[in-house]
């Protein structure tokens, strides 16, 4: 599925509707080059799922953890780790939910990890003309990813290609 966000904005409101509708234990895989407006989705989902406290880049905390939603929404960014650093966070931890209350986790720079989830969203976020474009990528089909579609398709402003 392919999404044009033609301004942060749209960018927002793509992640508010995922907020709105993914259920706990969902892991969103983010890749796109710096600017693309990964932390600007994070931000929407955050807003979606009724978070009140302001979303910002873990750049240099690596994980933050917003508790106060809908469910909880674990923010990880591994732009400055390489190689086994980023598996070294035991994120699985999140993913698995056996340590941590499930929630949906959100990884910026996500093609840095050695190990992934399984079934994961794969978004990658890239320039296209003066906006940007998302595409959705889906391991599997569920009726999480039926529902999500759905929603996008009613969305006019975001959907260009389905």
């Amino acid at each position: 599925m392919s999404i044009q966000l033609p301004d942060l904005r749209a960018t927002h409101r793509l992640g508010w509707l995922m907020g709105q509708w993914l259920p706990a234990g969902t892991v969103l895989l983010l890749s796109g080059p710096l600017g693309s407006g990964k932390t600007t989705l994070t931000q929407g989902i955050g807003s979606g799922l009724g978070i009140s406290q302001t979303i910002d880049s873990p750049t240099f905390t690596l994980i933050n953890e917003y508790l106060t939603g809908r469910v909880p929404l674990y923010h990880v960014d591994l732009y400055r780790l390489e190689g086994a650093a980023a598996d070294s966070l035991y994120l699985e931890t999140y993913w698995d939910g056996e340590e941590v209350e499930p929630g949906i986790l959100v990884i910026e720079w996500a093609e840095r990890l050695q190990y992934l989830p399984e079934q994961p969203i794969r978004l990658d976020l890239d320039y296209a003309g003066a906006g940007r474009r998302a595409v959705l990528h889906w391991s599997a089909s569920n009726e999480v990813w039926s529902n999500l579609q759905e929603v996008l398709k009613r969305d006019e402003v975001l959907v260009d290609e389905v």
